[in-house]
């Protein structure tokens, strides 16, 4: 491994690669299964990679071919040879081997995770410690700002600090369109002294030299971050009552085209327009399910824009259900709109009625908030709501309301973006689209001139919440897409210690884990939360049920029957239905935590709220295995099998 020292710290961070390249070896030796890990049964050795590797066909040869760093390998095999130990190794678990590499230059990766830096827009750099102590002490600590003042305060004057191996990188390193390796070593989740839960992970990281891009610059003093364009795009209800929400909507974005035009900004600021209605099995006169009218990448002008909408009215009939197919639009916006030409991503949900839920027969989606947020994430697209709060909606009010905070919550500046229009009053509902349009818009124009967007745009008010929002989501929009024009990504080879909560913020996650499942156990995952939820289901009608069939289940699964009888088996996680890949995994679970006793105490809206949460994460399960543009290969060669899916740790059971 590269000596620690000739690490830079506040230097230009190079990207991680895992375009992998091809070894020398063509002869291939073949074994039954890789070497389990100490008291696992499915579970293989694993290592990784370094940039020192070498794979040699023969322990004993003086050259091997040099590997991608951080390439995965499974050990088949240990010896030691001239007080050295080595590996055989092969790509994937069915049986291929490819050589051997030298233990000295192998991380041992037996927790299949990685982590993924979180937009730095508003929190401080993650620090990177040399030793679990110096953090423990800060994590320990009920104010331990004095002391990380310090830290960055050296190393912001360039001086060594001997705690601590490596920072962040100032721009956003893209996990979604840049898949980089932060292999997670082992961790814990703790409560910090501040009373916050937090993770304390050993991280391991290594990077490949990439070409800059060096941004355009305007005068002597600033950036100029060009092409940086921003796509708007409404996500509008148009069922009955609608109509006059529709109207001022147009006249937000034609006010800003005037403006736009004024500052011309034509070229950098698109606004486009879904609409959505309901299922129309419940009555097709309601003409569509969603509908995109002005697509941000086939607008020319304001009057195109005037155009392409003027047909849109609300429908002539209601609808089955209060609830609408919101998700349906907000899916359609995501998917059917190419977002790779803008570098900030905004929609903007107008409804007066919450959501039919994924697992409803009249949802055209299937999906959720959870599923819909994530995928937006996915793409780098922030959601607002504007929801309309209307008498007519009181019983839905407090329905839509969780649905709408959870799809809006923004993983950038770590809040929900969701905002009540009190009585559906038009009036206030006009000056917040037409605040909220301006702003998003005066983003793009102050980032275009290489300004700071937070705290310029349009002189807002501090007490003006949603302008902060958008400020805040502004600046990390621009750190996201700078990080992407730069090839910025990670630090270089080392092993440190990390806490994923920032220290002065502790409710801020500075990084957040991924676990890495194969096919094979996303389909055995999903396959037992299938099982948990019927067997719920059957709990619904008597309690007495859920867990007597999940005892048969772990019993049919091989488990040993009189340790599913003992008395310490009273919880989920203690019948062994889920995979090994879950142990020691550092996040708390609602439901592998569920005994019986709590079971039986919940009321019965609690316990279908479980179930509707396992089908949602089923259903989430479901759109990876079928997502084969996000399934990643880990080493040159290996089986298809063996390719990886990125599971954020709030969608496991």
């Amino acid at each position: 491994m590269t000596q620690l020292s000739t690490f830079t710290l506040k230097s230009t961070f190079i990207a991680i690669s895992i375009v992998l390249g091809e070894t020398c070896l063509s002869s291939h030796a073949y074994a039954d299964e890789p070497l389990k890990q100490k008291g696992k049964t499915t579970l293989y050795q694993r290592v990784l990679s370094t940039p020192t590797c070498q794979l040699k066909a023969n322990m004993t040869d003086q050259k091997g071919a040099l590997v991608p760093a951080f390439s995965r390998y499974y050990v088949y095999e240990r010896k030691t040879d001239n007080n050295q130990e080595w590996l055989k190794v092969g790509p994937d678990s069915y049986g291929k081997t490819v050589g051997w590499l030298n233990s000295n230059c192998a991380v041992e990766w037996n927790m299949q995770m990685t982590l993924v830096f979180t937009n730095p827009a508003d929190r401080d750099p993650l620090l990177f410690f040399k030793d679990k102590t110096a953090l423990d002490a800060l994590v320990e600590s009920a104010d331990p700002n004095k002391k990380v003042t310090l830290i960055r305060n050296a190393l912001n004057a360039k001086k060594t600090v001997p705690e601590i191996v490596a920072e962040e990188p100032n721009q956003f390193v893209d996990f979604k369109t840049n898949f980089y390796l932060l292999p997670i070593l082992q961790g814990q989740e703790v409560m910090n002294g501040q009373g916050y839960y937090e993770r304390v992970l050993e991280v391991a990281s290594v990077s490949k030299q990439r070409v800059k891009i060096t941004n355009q610059t305007k005068g002597n003093t600033t950036q100029q971050v060009a092409p940086f364009k921003a796509a708007i795009v409404f996500v509008i209800d148009s069922t009955i009552s609608m109509d006059p929400y529709i109207a001022r909507t147009k006249e937000a974005v034609e006010r800003v085209y005037q403006q736009i035009d004024k500052d011309k900004l034509q070229d950098q600021v698109k606004f486009g327009l879904v609409s959505f209605r309901s299922n129309l099995k419940a009555s097709n006169k309601l003409e569509f399910v969603s509908k995109i009218f002005a697509d941000p990448n086939k607008i020319n002008d304001g009057n195109d824009f005037k155009q392409r909408v003027a047909t849109l009215k609300q429908a002539p009939v209601s609808t089955a259900y209060f609830a609408e197919d919101a998700y349906a639009g907000v899916t359609q916006a995501l998917n059917d709109i190419d977002w790779n030409n803008f570098g900030a991503r905004y929609i903007i949900l107008i409804t007066d009625a919450s959501s039919i839920p994924g697992d409803d027969p009249l949802s055209s989606t299937g999906m959720d908030s959870t599923q819909l947020r994530l995928e937006a994430q996915h793409k780098g697209v922030a959601i607002y709501a504007l929801h309309l709060k209307t008498p007519a909606g009181i019983k839905d009010h407090k329905i839509a309301a969780t649905q709408y905070s959870d799809l809006t919550y923004n993983d950038f500046i770590h809040k929900s973006l969701y905002y009540p229009v009190n009585a559906g009053d038009i009036k206030e509902f006009g000056q917040k689209v037409d605040t909220l349009a301006q702003a998003l818009s005066a983003q793009v124009k102050l980032a275009y001139q290489g300004e700071e967007s937070v705290g310029n745009a349009l002189n807002a008010d501090e007490n003006n919440q949603m302008i902060n929002d958008t400020q805040l989501l502004g600046k990390a929009m621009q750190l996201a897409y700078l990080g992407k024009m730069q090839g910025t990504t990670a630090p270089t080879v080392f092993k440190a210690w990390i806490a994923d909560k920032d220290f002065a913020k502790p409710t801020i996650p500075t990084a957040e884990p991924r676990i890495l499942l194969t096919k094979s156990q996303l389909s055995d995952l999903s396959d037992v939360v299938s099982k948990i939820a019927n067997a719920a289901n059957d709990g619904l009608i008597s309690s007495d049920d859920m867990f007597s069939q999940l005892r048969s289940v772990a019993a049919a699964m091989g488990q040993d029957p009189s340790k599913l009888k003992s008395d310490s088996a009273t919880k989920i996680a203690d019948l062994g239905l889920l995979g090994e890949y879950l142990d020691n995994i550092p996040y708390k679970s609602d439901v592998t935590s569920l005994d019986e006793a709590t079971w039986k105490s919940m009321s019965g809206l609690e316990q279908e709220k479980f179930i509707r949460n396992l089908h949602s994460k089923i259903r989430y399960y479901q759109k990876c295995n079928a997502d084969v543009d996000r399934w990643i290969s880990l080493t040159e060669g290996s089986d298809a099998r063996e390719n990886v899916y990125p599971i954020p740790l709030e969608m496991l059971p």
